[in-house]
């Protein structure tokens, strides 16, 4: 192969990485926040929802949109301090500023009116994934009749300049209807009401944009599929991957696990590092690496040899840590509910029907470049594994000193 078409491939492979990483966050999950909401029935026809909101965020974001200062230096200073009655403090002493913040920005409504929100307990202090986290009960006066409840959230936009996006995650017990639903920018509000494949719709989608957003877990999947040779590699691989997320995804996602995410980010972004290097040390360790690419390995249990095997253990223990990004992104850890299990099982589903979509579009490109030009598909696969090790190794370090 020519210099010049090994700096083109090398090149556009750099575009590549460069495309998925530019403007990204040092953490993929960080930078965005979620909001949960519990919806139940409350007296004379009332309807009582607790909201959940990062205190950090919700102390700078009211303070700003009610020019408050003195409730930013209050929230600002018991944050500093991580002392919980001094953070729920500092809200109820701007409860004003507090609730109209809330109430601006996420509402009830019933038959196409708007309901009448008013305080219905005191702010309490707890923690989510580590973070602290304000609850604000509120009880929600709506117009007689038998109208339709809807319930729509635009907390912390993006336009605000605090975080990129915000999630809403929502479960109600509600005139007989239970459920749960996932909002977004894009997808504001919903009905109480809503058709049980309209509910699981939105937990696919927010499954499959996760991961699309996701993008350390795109370059771990490009490295599982750079370092294999053949399809069946890449489908053993991929379906161990895969076990293995969804096992501590379901666990962490119901309660039953948990790990903080100073620990699951860095060893993250350090999987998609070794993955990759994985590949590069067997093309530094073989003499005829365009052989290594394009031939079978040693026969063994289902066609692997014994590195084969080592690999796939490898990507099976990184994936039960991958598990728990997922979830960390989703944060539902609710009383167990047949309804809630399977609004988790779509939103894993939504998780794989991207990453089957980007397997098939990739591993078939790099297995005929490897069949026509071995050597090109050797430079290719190379370039790909040493950018996205750089970059995981760069999350890293970003990571662990961010935690």
């Amino acid at each position: 192969m020519s210099s010049r078409v090994r700096r083109a491939l090398v090149g556009i492979t750099a575009a590549v990485i460069a495309f998925l990483g530019v403007g990204q966050p040092a953490s993929a999950h960080g930078f965005s926040s979620v909001v949960y909401v519990h919806i139940t029935g409350g007296d004379g026809g009332r309807v009582r929802t607790v909201l959940e909101l990062e205190y950090d965020l919700f102390v700078v974001s009211a303070a700003d949109a009610e020019h408050d200062d003195p409730l930013f230096r209050a929230g600002t200073a018991a944050f500093e301090a991580e002392d919980a009655r001094a953070q729920a403090a500092a809200i109820e002493s701007h409860s004003d500023s507090a609730v109209r913040y809330v109430t601006e920005r996420f509402s009830v409504g019933a038959g196409g009116k708007a309901c009448t929100p008013s305080r219905a307990g005191d702010v309490t202090m707890g923690r989510r994934e580590g973070v602290p986290y304000a609850s604000l009960p509120l009880e929600w006066a709506c117009p007689a009749g038998d109208g339709d409840r809807e319930v729509r959230s635009t907390l912390f936009p993006g336009s605000e300049g605090y975080v990129r996006d915000t999630r809403t995650i929502a479960t109600y017990d509600l005139t007989g209807i239970s459920g749960s639903a996932a909002l977004d920018a894009g997808h504001p509000s919903f009905s109480i009401s809503q058709s049980w494949y309209e509910r699981f719709w939105e937990f696919f989608r927010l499954g499959a944009e996760h991961l699309l957003t996701g993008v350390d877990h795109i370059l771990f999947l490009l490295a599982l599929i750079a370092g294999s040779r053949r399809l069946r590699e890449i489908v053993l691989a991929a379906t161990s991957f895969t076990l293995a997320h969804s096992v501590t995804f379901l666990l962490a996602a119901l309660g039953l696990v948990e790990a903080p995410g100073r620990i699951v980010e860095p060893v993250i972004a350090l999987s998609i590092a070794v993955v990759a290097g994985w590949h590069l040390w067997r093309l530094r360790r073989h003499d005829d690496r365009a052989a290594v690419l394009a031939g079978p390995a040693e026969q063994g249990p289902l066609g692997l040899d014994r590195a084969g095997w080592l690999r796939l253990g490898v990507v099976f223990c990184f994936g039960l840590v991958h598990g728990l990004g997922f979830a960390g992104a989703l944060g539902i850890d609710e009383p167990w509910s047949w309804t809630l299990l399977w609004s988790l099982l779509v939103f894993n589903v939504g998780i794989e029907a991207v990453q089957l979509g980007i397997i098939v579009i990739v591993f078939p490109l790099l297995a005929l470049l490897r069949h026509r030009a071995p050597r090109a598909g050797m430079w290719a696969t190379g370039a790909l594994c040493a950018g996205v090790a750089a970059m995981g190794l760069v999350w890293f370090v970003q990571r662990v000193l961010e935690g």
